[in-house]
């Protein structure tokens, strides 16, 4: 096999690969068998029938197809290899000859992965986060496992609706006095104020009594999920029920013994500084972290080409869309709900794609730079790592990996995590955890 390599622009290579006639027999003779092996043919063993009822069978250009395949694969990976090109995307196939008795002769157009120019990656600086807790971060989060103990109680006879009051009330709306479809609903409980509702419908109960009758008249947003509704005046015949408040417990032992495991407020109030400082210092170590890698990142040269990015895009597209289904919910609703396109999507998506792509590079450059080596123990750690995760077991985990043919992937990801951890460790007055 003969390969000329001949750039296209900065990131596209032309291979020209040329297999000599008796290489092309092989492949010929392979694809026999490969047919043979998946085709029944009456009177002959799996595998066992001859090329002449094959092409009797199927014709001789499905022969010649077949074998297209098993050379144009097997001499364009051997052509990768021995030019060092590492693909980023699919390959475009030209045919330039192919004829049996003959040389094959064919193209491959090719993205390649980008070079980096590393800067300075070690013995960098980050600034160090404070992790201290004050005393009112301390009481902001009482008061908020105060809300979650709270209970809702019954306004006082004749009490009219406040802000962050719940008013149950019943609706009925109607659009040129006509109902619509999601415009009615039963002693719903409506917070005042938490803007669940059209803009201005809320606004308008402030003030009123249970057993009061209520018409709120709203314009919905012209950007409205709903296209039949977008920008359209509506009226609401609103009843209201009851007017019902929370009623805070107060922060003493009583509270410390219903909220948490502890017998007083003190040492309710001790758990929760442990707790918030350890959690601030994580928080500050890996913002410190972070910023080191962004620092090498950032130091380090390359053009990264444009399908590396449109991938990464379509990749982040796929992880909300399991993330959606995770959650009982489907992506095109999604995009519905929130008034976008796949393409604002994509949009959206680009920039920070773009981020994740350099840092991935950069990151591999700086594994291969140090000669750091991803060992057994590592892809194990990782595997169980991820099945802690996934609440799986580590073994049926592998399993998935090895058969969607995901290792080598994986093993990219720890070769960079691995890479993430030499930059660290090898900052100036590193500080960093494990």
């Amino acid at each position: 096999m003969k390969a000329t390599v001949n750039p296209v622009d900065q990131h596209v290579v032309t291979l020209t690969i040329e297999v000599p006639a008796a290489e092309v027999d092989k492949g010929i003779k392979q694809a026999v068998k490969r047919i043979a092996n998946q085709v029944n043919i009456p009177g002959f063993r799996k595998g066992h029938a001859p090329r002449r009822v094959l092409e009797m069978n199927f014709g001789k250009e499905a022969i010649l197809e077949e074998a297209f395949e098993v050379l144009a694969s097997q001499n364009y990976s051997a052509a990768l290899r021995e030019n060092d090109i590492v693909p980023v995307s699919e390959p475009e196939i030209e045919r330039e000859q192919f004829e049996e008795g003959k040389d094959l002769i064919f193209k491959a157009t090719v993205t390649k992965r980008p070079e980096v120019k590393l800067g300075d990656y070690k013995g960098l600086e980050a600034e160090k986060q404070d992790a201290t807790v004050s005393n009112e971060q301390i009481e902001e989060q009482l008061n908020n496992i105060r809300e979650q103990q709270a209970k809702m109680v019954v306004a006082e006879e004749g009490a009219t609706i406040q802000k962050d009051d719940f008013a149950v009330i019943d609706f009925a709306g109607s659009v040129d006095g006509k109902p619509f479809d999601g415009g009615e609903g039963k002693s719903y409980p409506l917070q005042i104020g938490s803007g669940s509702f059209i803009p201005g419908f809320e606004d308008q109960l402030i003030g009123a009594k249970a057993g009061d009758d209520v018409t709120v008249k709203v314009t919905f947003p012209e950007d409205y999920f709903v296209a039949e509704l977008a920008g359209k005046e509506a009226e609401f015949k609103t009843h209201i029920h009851d007017i019902k408040r929370k009623e805070l417990p107060e922060l003493n032992d009583e509270f410390a013994k219903e909220a948490s495991s502890y017998e007083t407020i003190e040492e309710l109030k001790n758990d929760l500084r442990k707790k918030m400082e350890e959690e601030a210092s994580r928080r500050a170590i890996d913002t410190y972290n972070a910023e080191l890698i962004q620092t090498a990142v950032k130091n380090a040269t390359v053009e990264i080409p444009e399908v590396m990015i449109e991938d990464r895009v379509e990749q982040m597209i796929q992880e909300l869309a399991m993330n959606m289904e995770g959650r009982g919910l489907k992506l095109d609703d999604y995009m519905k709900f929130s008034n976008k396109t796949i393409e604002d999507l994509r949009s959206e998506y680009k920039e920070s794609a773009a981020e994740n792509v350099r840092a991935d590079l950069v990151l591999d450059a700086v594994a291969t730079e140090e000669g750091i080596e991803v060992t057994p123990d590592d892809m194990n750690r990782e595997i169980f790592i991820m099945a802690q995760n996934f609440g799986a077991d580590p073994k049926e985990v592998w399993d998935i990996i090895a058969k969607e043919g995901r290792v080598a992937m994986l093993a990219g990801s720890v070769a960079r995590k691995k890479a993430a951890r030499f930059i660290i460790d090898n900052a100036k007055d590193a500080e960093a955890a494990e």
